[in-house]
């Protein structure tokens, strides 16, 4: 009876471990990200990013505030502040969903030179540290 106490409580203190370790993993910064308002159709995969047509990329992924996949039915006919990325065909494939106020500090941001860059991922990577110091 003592080996199987032993061995449940080894075994619970390795679960509660784990889980710890996967609440901690904090969520990085993408570094070849662009800013922009993206408004998506009533009928996804068509979207306008900041007032000009575009798609969705077959398999985009949008991620929202807590990092979690939405699929692009859920933002049908919205309006969303984000940074994005393309894929090798020029389409949108990777969307974060940012905030009013995370949207205005890297919307000021100039991307056409590296400093600007710079500055862009210095803020994203402030915006992500926030967000996983709120979720503690």
């Amino acid at each position: 009876m003592n080996r199987w106490m032993r061995f449940l409580l080894s075994a619970l203190l390795a679960a509660v471990a784990v889980s710890a370790a996967a609440q901690a993993v904090m969520r990085d910064a993408p570094r070849d990200v662009k800013p922009g308002l993206l408004a998506v159709s009533a009928t996804p995969p068509v979207i306008t990013v900041d007032g000009k047509p575009d798609r969705f990329a077959p398999g985009a992924r949008i991620h929202d505030r807590n990092n979690m996949l939405v699929l692009t039915g859920a933002v049908a006919g919205q309006s969303l502040y984000t940074v994005y990325r393309r894929d090798s065909s020029g389409l949108v494939h990777d969307v974060w969903v940012l905030n009013e106020e995370e949207y205005a500090k890297i919307g000021g941001v100039r991307t056409g030179d590296p400093d600007g860059y710079k500055r862009l991922n210095d803020l994203l990577d402030a915006i992500w540290a926030s967000r996983w110091l709120l979720l503690k």
